[in-house]
């Protein structure tokens, strides 16, 4: 098995404790442990932890505590997973076979796009459509309709949407469930953005919506916590004791002071205060961005995300993604997600999850360089003028 290369998150990983100002992310700033843990008696608690191997598809009330959030689920429909990452990992692991057809939304997180394809899979694309005025990224069903067929193994969602941050209503997430049923395929629904939404009205969930559905999550986007690294899949429960004979090949269990975190944030009164201060996160900081962009005219347009700390950005500007976040990254030790990394070129992935601060002055940076770099084209071409 060959896997591509990750360009994401190869290039978050090199360069995101290099810059000055990193706007790669999709979460909000993260919450710090004197936070999460805020009285004398969790500490205690806390402190008397053992460092020990936990149960290794988790402790038995933290997967109780996630199987509260999707109804009719128990203990048993839980796989506690090292990130929302690994939980995508051993699902793709698990079900993928060389051969089966993959239908992938696009554009995505593309890890399982390449996880897909390093399992053997032949990989349809089915792209969202940015329709309407003013503009709104939206499912093509027609298309999903189309292209599912009795070979297709998995459809893969995700809802909240990264990089777009749209949302998919109940009434298309039903539609995708009887379209995957007609065919016997099963639904891999990344949901880790919900509860990051703007408006704070949930995203409804695949769940429940079909027998053979995964759902994935974890603490990382909408919470805040992401260096607790918990994930977790929730399917059905024989699907799930299979998945977790693969995670014994990986990571084998939770860190055992995150799994005591983990349970801590998912107390129903603590999560609603999680979840509040990501949502005044994502007020505060979306309309500086917005701003930012609608001061730029017809240089940047894009679609409000209903979730998540992200503003997916289209551009107009003779440069390609990757090279001008190059540019970003050396010149202005500014870091941005590049749309050649979901396969699409001219767009940008700009995070506004950090403090107000800390985007205005990335935003600031971005300023400087198109001054600069419109000064540059401007002087080249009159050079050319002479010359000629």
């Amino acid at each position: 098995m060959k896997v591509e290369q990750f360009t994401l998150e190869r290039m978050q990983s090199i360069y995101e404790n290099q810059v000055d100002i990193n706007l790669s992310e999709s979460g909000v700033a993260p919450l710090k442990l004197s936070e999460l843990v805020d009285d004398s008696l969790d500490r205690d608690a806390l402190l008397a932890e053992a460092l020990r191997y936990t149960q290794s598809n988790g402790t038995l009330p933290l997967r109780t505590a996630i199987a509260a959030r999707y109804p009719g689920a128990t203990c048993d429909h839980v796989q506690v997973t090292s990130g929302g990452s690994e939980a995508n990992f051993i699902t793709m692991w698990n079900f993928v076979e060389p051969g089966d057809e993959v239908v992938v939304m696009v554009p995505n997180y593309m890890q399982t796009w390449g996880l897909g394809r390093a399992f053997g899979a032949l990989i349809k694309e089915w792209p969202l459509v940015n329709t309407g005025h003013p503009g709104r990224w939206q499912l093509d069903l027609t298309t999903l309709e189309r292209i599912v067929s009795s070979r297709t193994k998995l459809i893969v969602v995700c809802n909240p949407n990264n990089p777009t941050g749209a949302r998919f209503e109940a009434g298309d997430l039903d539609r995708i469930a009887a379209i995957a049923d007609r065919h016997g395929a099963w639904i891999l629904a990344d949901e880790i953005y919900r509860g990051a939404e703007r408006d704070g009205r949930e995203t409804p969930s695949l769940w429940g919506r079909s027998d053979r559905v995964i759902v994935t999550s974890g603490l990382s986007k909408a919470y805040g916590l992401p260096g607790l690294r918990i994930g977790w899949a929730v399917g059905p429960p024989a699907r799930l004791a299979s998945l977790w004979s693969y995670h014994d090949y990986t990571t084998i269990a939770p860190a055992a002071l995150s799994d005591f975190l983990a349970r801590h944030a998912l107390e129903p009164s603590r999560r609603a205060r999680i979840l509040a201060r990501t949502r005044a996160i994502l007020n505060e900081n979306f309309p500086v961005v917005a701003g930012w962009l609608d001061a730029h005219g017809g240089l940047f347009s894009y679609v409000p995300p209903d979730a998540g700390a992200i503003v997916y950005v289209r551009y107009d500007y003779p440069i390609n993604s990757t090279e001008l976040v190059t540019r970003l990254r050396v010149e202005k030790s500014l870091l941005i997600v590049p749309g050649d990394h979901f396969g699409m070129d001219r767009y940008l992935r700009i995070g506004f999850g950090e403090s107000a601060s800390h985007l205005r002055e990335g935003l600031d940076r971005f300023d400087q360089f198109l001054i600069a770099d419109s000064a540059l084209r401007i002087e080249d071409c009159g050079m050319r003028i002479g010359d000629d």
